[in-house]
Protein backbone atom coordinates (compact mmCIF):
# COMPACT_ATOMS: atom_id res chain seq x y z
CA UNK A 1 0.00 0.00 0.00
CA UNK A 2 1.27 3.08 -0.80
CA UNK A 3 0.07 6.83 0.47
CA UNK A 4 -0.83 9.70 -2.37
CA UNK A 5 0.24 12.90 -1.59
CA UNK A 6 -2.77 14.85 -0.61
CA UNK A 7 -5.32 12.02 0.79
CA UNK A 8 -5.04 10.92 4.46
CA UNK A 9 -5.69 7.24 3.67
CA UNK A 10 -3.61 5.18 2.48
CA UNK A 11 -4.53 3.40 -0.95
CA UNK A 12 -3.19 1.40 -3.36
CA UNK A 13 -1.02 3.64 -5.74
CA UNK A 14 -1.89 3.37 -9.67
CA UNK A 15 1.00 2.55 -11.76
CA UNK A 16 2.73 4.71 -14.61
CA UNK A 17 4.35 3.84 -17.68
CA UNK A 18 7.29 6.01 -19.40
CA UNK A 19 7.52 5.29 -23.07
CA UNK A 20 10.97 6.93 -23.76
CA UNK A 21 14.34 7.14 -21.13
CA UNK A 22 15.23 10.28 -22.37
CA UNK A 23 16.44 13.09 -20.09
CA UNK A 24 12.64 14.19 -19.81
CA UNK A 25 11.50 10.68 -19.03
CA UNK A 26 14.09 10.22 -16.59
CA UNK A 27 13.41 13.58 -14.92
CA UNK A 28 10.11 12.93 -14.99
CA UNK A 29 10.36 9.46 -12.75
CA UNK A 30 13.07 10.83 -10.73
CA UNK A 31 10.77 13.99 -9.59
CA UNK A 32 7.35 11.40 -9.13
CA UNK A 33 9.53 9.75 -6.25
CA UNK A 34 11.28 12.46 -4.55
CA UNK A 35 7.75 14.00 -4.63
CA UNK A 36 6.75 11.23 -2.00
CA UNK A 37 5.35 9.18 -4.81
CA UNK A 38 6.05 4.96 -4.58
CA UNK A 39 3.43 3.35 -7.15
CA UNK A 40 4.59 1.32 -9.69
CA UNK A 41 6.87 2.90 -12.23
CA UNK A 42 8.40 1.29 -15.64
CA UNK A 43 10.16 2.93 -17.85
CA UNK A 44 10.64 1.74 -21.64
CA UNK A 45 13.39 2.44 -23.86
CA UNK A 46 14.19 1.80 -27.47
CA UNK A 47 17.65 2.09 -27.59
CA UNK A 48 20.73 0.35 -25.38
CA UNK A 49 20.06 1.95 -22.55
CA UNK A 50 18.97 5.46 -21.02
CA UNK A 51 20.26 9.03 -22.60
CA UNK A 52 18.44 9.91 -25.53
CA UNK A 53 20.48 12.43 -26.97
CA UNK A 54 21.97 13.02 -24.05
CA UNK A 55 23.46 9.49 -24.38
CA UNK A 56 27.33 7.61 -24.76
CA UNK A 57 27.79 5.16 -27.13
CA UNK A 58 30.30 2.63 -25.78
CA UNK A 59 31.45 -0.37 -26.78
CA UNK A 60 31.11 -3.71 -25.62
CA UNK A 61 34.15 -5.20 -26.17
CA UNK A 62 36.30 -1.78 -24.60
CA UNK A 63 35.03 0.04 -21.51
CA UNK A 64 37.11 2.62 -21.96
CA UNK A 65 35.54 4.21 -24.92
CA UNK A 66 32.88 7.00 -24.10
CA UNK A 67 31.84 9.27 -26.87
CA UNK A 68 28.65 11.05 -26.44
CA UNK A 69 27.42 11.68 -29.64
CA UNK A 70 24.63 13.62 -29.16
CA UNK A 71 24.32 16.94 -26.77
CA UNK A 72 27.89 18.04 -25.33
CA UNK A 73 26.42 19.58 -22.67
CA UNK A 74 23.37 20.93 -20.67
CA UNK A 75 22.39 24.65 -20.64
CA UNK A 76 20.56 26.15 -18.20
CA UNK A 77 19.58 29.49 -20.02
CA UNK A 78 16.98 30.97 -16.82
CA UNK A 79 17.98 32.36 -13.57
CA UNK A 80 15.75 29.51 -11.24
CA UNK A 81 17.28 26.25 -11.90
CA UNK A 82 15.82 23.01 -12.05
CA UNK A 83 14.69 21.00 -8.93
CA UNK A 84 17.19 18.35 -9.58
CA UNK A 85 19.65 20.53 -10.96
CA UNK A 86 20.93 20.39 -6.99
CA UNK A 87 20.93 16.62 -6.38
CA UNK A 88 22.59 15.80 -9.47
CA UNK A 89 25.09 17.59 -9.04
CA UNK A 90 25.42 16.71 -5.41
CA UNK A 91 25.52 13.10 -6.33
CA UNK A 92 28.43 13.57 -8.59
CA UNK A 93 26.64 12.81 -11.52
CA UNK A 94 27.40 16.14 -13.70
CA UNK A 95 29.67 18.90 -13.05
CA UNK A 96 30.24 22.72 -14.66
CA UNK A 97 31.52 22.71 -18.37
CA UNK A 98 35.26 23.56 -18.02
CA UNK A 99 36.14 23.20 -21.28
CA UNK A 100 37.15 25.73 -24.37
CA UNK A 101 34.23 27.00 -26.66
CA UNK A 102 34.86 28.60 -29.71
CA UNK A 103 33.08 29.67 -33.24
CA UNK A 104 33.64 29.65 -36.95
CA UNK A 105 32.91 32.05 -38.82
CA UNK A 106 32.41 32.03 -42.88
CA UNK A 107 35.45 33.23 -43.68
CA UNK A 108 37.26 30.67 -40.94
CA UNK A 109 38.17 33.32 -38.44
CA UNK A 110 38.15 31.61 -34.89
CA UNK A 111 36.25 33.14 -32.17
CA UNK A 112 37.41 32.12 -29.33
CA UNK A 113 34.49 32.03 -26.03
CA UNK A 114 31.96 32.87 -28.45
CA UNK A 115 28.79 31.31 -27.53
CA UNK A 116 25.50 30.26 -29.78
CA UNK A 117 21.91 29.32 -28.03
CA UNK A 118 23.19 26.11 -27.16
CA UNK A 119 26.21 27.15 -25.38
CA UNK A 120 24.51 30.49 -23.48
CA UNK A 121 23.68 30.53 -19.43
CA UNK A 122 25.22 28.30 -16.77
CA UNK A 123 26.99 25.12 -18.61
CA UNK A 124 27.44 21.61 -17.27
CA UNK A 125 28.23 17.91 -18.38
CA UNK A 126 27.50 14.80 -17.40
CA UNK A 127 30.83 13.61 -14.77
CA UNK A 128 33.14 11.35 -17.24
CA UNK A 129 30.31 11.27 -20.29
CA UNK A 130 27.01 12.51 -20.84
CA UNK A 131 24.92 9.71 -20.16
CA UNK A 132 25.50 10.33 -16.57
CA UNK A 133 22.51 13.23 -16.39
CA UNK A 134 20.19 10.53 -17.26
CA UNK A 135 22.08 7.65 -14.73
CA UNK A 136 22.00 10.13 -12.19
CA UNK A 137 18.24 10.94 -12.40
CA UNK A 138 17.40 7.27 -12.66
CA UNK A 139 19.81 6.66 -9.20
CA UNK A 140 17.78 9.48 -7.53
CA UNK A 141 14.36 7.71 -8.92
CA UNK A 142 15.53 4.55 -7.24
CA UNK A 143 16.26 0.53 -7.88
CA UNK A 144 12.47 0.11 -7.66
CA UNK A 145 11.89 1.88 -11.02
CA UNK A 146 11.63 -0.91 -14.13
CA UNK A 147 13.85 -0.32 -17.14
CA UNK A 148 13.29 -2.43 -20.21
CA UNK A 149 15.99 -1.05 -22.37
CA UNK A 150 16.46 -1.94 -26.24
CA UNK A 151 12.08 -2.46 -26.23
CA UNK A 152 10.42 -0.33 -28.77
CA UNK A 153 6.38 0.09 -27.85
CA UNK A 154 5.11 0.02 -31.37
CA UNK A 155 1.06 0.06 -30.27
CA UNK A 156 -1.20 1.36 -27.78
CA UNK A 157 -4.61 0.10 -26.38
CA UNK A 158 -6.86 1.78 -23.74
CA UNK A 159 -8.55 -0.61 -21.32
CA UNK A 160 -11.63 -1.26 -19.89
CA UNK A 161 -10.66 0.52 -16.24
CA UNK A 162 -9.18 3.76 -18.65
CA UNK A 163 -5.69 2.36 -18.53
CA UNK A 164 -3.28 2.01 -21.11
CA UNK A 165 -1.97 -1.38 -22.86
CA UNK A 166 1.81 -0.97 -24.66
CA UNK A 167 2.29 -3.60 -27.21
CA UNK A 168 5.26 -4.54 -29.62
CA UNK A 169 5.52 -4.90 -32.94
CA UNK A 170 4.36 -8.14 -33.28
CA UNK A 171 1.33 -6.50 -31.21
CA UNK A 172 2.17 -8.90 -28.42
CA UNK A 173 1.65 -7.51 -25.01
CA UNK A 174 4.05 -5.64 -23.39
CA UNK A 175 2.80 -4.08 -20.27
CA UNK A 176 0.02 -2.15 -18.99
CA UNK A 177 -0.12 0.86 -16.65
CA UNK A 178 -2.90 3.06 -15.05
CA UNK A 179 -1.53 6.49 -16.20
CA UNK A 180 0.80 6.52 -19.42
CA UNK A 181 3.66 8.91 -20.39
CA UNK A 182 5.43 9.75 -23.86
CA UNK A 183 8.39 11.45 -23.13
CA UNK A 184 8.97 11.61 -27.00
CA UNK A 185 6.82 12.46 -29.78
CA UNK A 186 7.76 9.28 -32.25
CA UNK A 187 3.77 7.54 -31.35
CA UNK A 188 2.41 11.17 -32.18
CA UNK A 189 4.17 12.39 -35.24
CA UNK A 190 3.79 11.61 -38.39
CA UNK A 191 7.62 11.18 -39.08
CA UNK A 192 7.17 7.65 -37.93
CA UNK A 193 5.20 6.73 -40.44
CA UNK A 194 8.91 7.72 -42.66
CA UNK A 195 11.37 6.71 -40.29
CA UNK A 196 9.36 3.31 -39.86
CA UNK A 197 6.77 2.87 -42.44
CA UNK A 198 4.21 2.91 -40.02
CA UNK A 199 0.71 3.72 -41.66
CA UNK A 200 -0.17 6.45 -38.55
CA UNK A 201 1.07 7.51 -35.72
CA UNK A 202 -0.88 4.99 -32.47
CA UNK A 203 -1.81 7.76 -30.59
CA UNK A 204 -3.59 9.53 -33.66
CA UNK A 205 -6.42 6.98 -34.29
CA UNK A 206 -6.95 7.21 -30.01
CA UNK A 207 -7.13 10.37 -29.89
CA UNK A 208 -9.75 10.53 -31.88
CA UNK A 209 -12.10 7.97 -30.22
CA UNK A 210 -11.37 8.83 -26.32
CA UNK A 211 -13.71 11.98 -26.26
CA UNK A 212 -11.15 13.77 -24.94
CA UNK A 213 -11.32 17.21 -26.78
CA UNK A 214 -7.64 18.17 -24.58
CA UNK A 215 -5.79 14.99 -25.97
CA UNK A 216 -7.22 15.96 -29.46
CA UNK A 217 -5.63 19.41 -29.47
CA UNK A 218 -2.19 17.66 -27.20
CA UNK A 219 -1.80 14.81 -30.36
CA UNK A 220 -2.73 17.90 -33.25
CA UNK A 221 -0.01 20.23 -31.36
CA UNK A 222 2.71 17.48 -31.49
CA UNK A 223 1.52 16.09 -34.64
CA UNK A 224 2.18 19.32 -36.19
CA UNK A 225 5.50 20.39 -34.57
CA UNK A 226 8.32 20.90 -36.99
CA UNK A 227 11.69 19.44 -36.27
CA UNK A 228 15.60 20.09 -37.63
CA UNK A 229 17.37 16.86 -38.10
CA UNK A 230 21.38 16.41 -37.73
CA UNK A 231 23.97 13.86 -38.89
CA UNK A 232 26.94 13.02 -36.66
CA UNK A 233 30.37 11.83 -37.90
CA UNK A 234 31.97 9.59 -35.19
CA UNK A 235 35.48 9.24 -34.64
CA UNK A 236 37.57 7.50 -32.23
CA UNK A 237 41.57 9.06 -32.76
CA UNK A 238 44.26 6.85 -32.05
CA UNK A 239 46.96 8.39 -29.59
CA UNK A 240 49.56 8.81 -31.91
CA UNK A 241 47.50 11.06 -33.86
CA UNK A 242 45.34 12.73 -31.12
CA UNK A 243 47.35 15.06 -29.31
CA UNK A 244 47.25 17.75 -32.80
CA UNK A 245 43.04 17.18 -31.21
CA UNK A 246 43.90 17.78 -27.90
CA UNK A 247 45.92 20.58 -28.48
CA UNK A 248 42.94 22.74 -30.43
CA UNK A 249 41.86 25.78 -28.65
CA UNK A 250 38.42 24.57 -27.91
CA UNK A 251 36.74 21.75 -27.05
CA UNK A 252 33.39 22.79 -28.44
CA UNK A 253 32.92 24.40 -31.86
CA UNK A 254 29.94 25.84 -33.08
CA UNK A 255 29.48 27.36 -36.64
CA UNK A 256 28.07 30.56 -38.03
CA UNK A 257 24.75 30.47 -40.21
CA UNK A 258 27.59 31.23 -43.24
CA UNK A 259 29.80 28.47 -41.72
CA UNK A 260 27.19 26.43 -41.92
CA UNK A 261 26.43 26.69 -45.54
CA UNK A 262 30.12 27.11 -46.30
CA UNK A 263 30.79 23.22 -44.71
CA UNK A 264 28.23 21.51 -44.20
CA UNK A 265 28.16 21.51 -40.03
CA UNK A 266 26.72 22.96 -37.41
CA UNK A 267 29.25 21.77 -34.64
CA UNK A 268 32.40 20.00 -33.70
CA UNK A 269 32.91 18.32 -30.31
CA UNK A 270 36.39 17.17 -29.00
CA UNK A 271 36.18 14.88 -26.29
CA UNK A 272 39.89 13.41 -24.91
CA UNK A 273 39.98 10.04 -23.44
CA UNK A 274 41.64 9.19 -20.62
CA UNK A 275 43.79 6.10 -22.28
CA UNK A 276 45.26 8.84 -24.91
CA UNK A 277 42.80 8.42 -27.75
CA UNK A 278 40.54 11.32 -28.62
CA UNK A 279 36.72 11.21 -29.75
CA UNK A 280 35.71 13.55 -32.31
CA UNK A 281 31.91 14.90 -33.17
CA UNK A 282 31.13 16.62 -36.31
CA UNK A 283 27.52 17.64 -36.44
CA UNK A 284 26.10 18.49 -39.56
CA UNK A 285 24.29 21.36 -40.62
CA UNK A 286 20.26 20.43 -40.76
CA UNK A 287 20.30 21.34 -45.00
CA UNK A 288 22.75 18.27 -45.33
CA UNK A 289 20.77 16.45 -42.73
CA UNK A 290 17.64 16.38 -44.79
CA UNK A 291 19.30 16.27 -48.04
CA UNK A 292 20.21 12.81 -47.01
CA UNK A 293 17.16 11.85 -45.15
CA UNK A 294 16.50 8.65 -45.76
CA UNK A 295 20.63 7.28 -44.69
CA UNK A 296 20.69 6.28 -41.49
CA UNK A 297 23.88 4.96 -38.87
CA UNK A 298 24.09 1.46 -39.57
CA UNK A 299 25.26 0.24 -36.22
CA UNK A 300 22.55 2.53 -34.78
CA UNK A 301 19.52 1.13 -32.96
CA UNK A 302 17.13 2.17 -35.01
CA UNK A 303 19.24 0.25 -37.81
CA UNK A 304 17.46 -2.79 -36.12
CA UNK A 305 14.28 -1.86 -35.97
CA UNK A 306 11.73 -3.72 -38.73
CA UNK A 307 11.00 -1.72 -41.39
CA UNK A 308 14.18 0.98 -41.45
CA UNK A 309 16.06 -0.45 -44.32
CA UNK A 310 19.97 0.91 -44.42
CA UNK A 311 21.63 1.88 -47.16
CA UNK A 312 25.18 0.77 -46.62
CA UNK A 313 26.75 2.71 -49.65
CA UNK A 314 25.13 6.04 -49.04
CA UNK A 315 26.13 5.91 -45.57
CA UNK A 316 29.86 5.38 -46.70
CA UNK A 317 29.42 8.19 -48.82
CA UNK A 318 27.84 10.65 -46.52
CA UNK A 319 30.81 9.53 -44.05
CA UNK A 320 33.33 10.59 -46.25
CA UNK A 321 31.51 13.65 -47.30
CA UNK A 322 31.05 14.88 -43.58
CA UNK A 323 34.99 13.65 -43.08
CA UNK A 324 36.22 16.27 -46.22
CA UNK A 325 34.40 18.81 -44.74
CA UNK A 326 35.76 17.88 -41.36
CA UNK A 327 39.13 18.38 -42.86
CA UNK A 328 39.10 21.78 -44.43
CA UNK A 329 37.54 22.76 -40.77
CA UNK A 330 40.55 21.72 -38.97
CA UNK A 331 43.07 22.37 -41.76
CA UNK A 332 45.03 25.56 -40.03
CA UNK A 333 45.82 23.38 -37.04
CA UNK A 334 45.50 19.56 -38.47
CA UNK A 335 47.43 18.67 -41.89
CA UNK A 336 46.93 16.73 -42.88
CA UNK A 337 44.02 14.69 -41.56
CA UNK A 338 45.07 11.53 -40.34
CA UNK A 339 41.90 8.84 -39.46
CA UNK A 340 43.57 5.42 -39.69
CA UNK A 341 41.92 2.90 -37.49
CA UNK A 342 39.34 5.81 -36.12
CA UNK A 343 36.12 3.57 -37.01
CA UNK A 344 34.03 6.50 -38.78
CA UNK A 345 30.51 6.08 -37.59
CA UNK A 346 27.42 7.13 -38.57
CA UNK A 347 24.37 8.87 -36.43
CA UNK A 348 21.46 10.55 -37.56
CA UNK A 349 19.43 12.33 -35.45
CA UNK A 350 15.94 12.60 -37.28
CA UNK A 351 14.21 14.88 -34.69
CA UNK A 352 17.47 16.74 -33.19
CA UNK A 353 15.57 20.03 -32.56
CA UNK A 354 11.93 21.00 -31.91
CA UNK A 355 10.85 24.14 -33.68
CA UNK A 356 8.10 26.46 -33.58
CA UNK A 357 5.65 27.40 -30.77
CA UNK A 358 6.56 24.25 -28.71
CA UNK A 359 3.58 22.50 -26.57
CA UNK A 360 1.96 24.33 -24.49
CA UNK A 361 2.11 23.43 -21.42
CA UNK A 362 -1.60 23.24 -20.57
CA UNK A 363 -1.38 20.37 -22.95
CA UNK A 364 1.38 18.80 -21.51
CA UNK A 365 -1.24 17.19 -18.91
CA UNK A 366 -4.86 14.80 -20.19
CA UNK A 367 -6.39 13.68 -16.71
CA UNK A 368 -9.42 12.59 -18.23
CA UNK A 369 -7.10 10.06 -20.54
CA UNK A 370 -4.84 9.18 -17.79
CA UNK A 371 -1.63 10.79 -20.58
CA UNK A 372 1.10 13.00 -20.53
CA UNK A 373 3.59 14.52 -22.30
CA UNK A 374 6.97 15.99 -21.83
CA UNK A 375 10.21 16.48 -23.67
CA UNK A 376 12.15 19.38 -25.20
CA UNK A 377 9.12 19.98 -27.68
CA UNK A 378 7.66 21.61 -24.60
CA UNK A 379 7.32 25.43 -24.84
CA UNK A 380 8.96 27.36 -21.77
CA UNK A 381 12.55 27.80 -20.83
CA UNK A 382 15.16 26.12 -22.76
CA UNK A 383 12.73 25.16 -25.91
CA UNK A 384 14.71 22.61 -27.97
CA UNK A 385 17.49 22.19 -25.47
CA UNK A 386 17.66 19.31 -22.32
CA UNK A 387 16.54 22.09 -20.17
CA UNK A 388 13.33 21.78 -21.18
CA UNK A 389 13.04 17.81 -21.37
CA UNK A 390 14.63 18.38 -17.61
CA UNK A 391 11.75 20.98 -16.99
CA UNK A 392 9.53 19.52 -18.57
CA UNK A 393 9.94 16.32 -16.63
CA UNK A 394 9.69 18.21 -13.04
CA UNK A 395 6.66 19.94 -13.85
CA UNK A 396 4.79 16.93 -15.85
CA UNK A 397 5.82 15.01 -12.37
CA UNK A 398 4.50 17.59 -10.01
CA UNK A 399 0.63 17.59 -12.35
CA UNK A 400 0.46 13.96 -12.51
CA UNK A 401 0.54 13.69 -8.64
CA UNK A 402 -2.01 16.48 -8.41
CA UNK A 403 -4.38 15.03 -11.11
CA UNK A 404 -4.18 11.62 -9.19
CA UNK A 405 -4.67 12.62 -5.59
CA UNK A 406 -7.96 14.83 -7.13
CA UNK A 407 -8.96 11.67 -8.79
Amino acid sequence: MALIPGQGLAKAAPSLAVIGAGVAGCALVAQMRRLGWRGPISLWESGRGPGGRASTRRSRHDARVRLDHGAPLLSISSTEAPALLAPLLDGGWIEPWGGGLAQLGAEGQLIIGATDPLTQGDLYRGRGSMDQLCRGLLELAGSDVELHSQCLVRDLATTAAGGWELLDQQQQWLGAADWLVLSGTLLVHPRCQTLLGWPEPPLQPLARTLGDPQLQRAAAAIAAIDSSPRCALLLLIPPAAAEAWRRLPFRLLSFEAAAERRWGLSRLSIQPLEDGRCAVVAHSSAAVARLHSDVIGSRSSVAQLSGVRPSPQREQALIASLTSALSAVVEPWITPLELEGSDPQLMRWGAAFPEGAGLARELMLCPQSRIGFCGDFCSGPGFGRIEAALRSGEELAERTLAAISAG
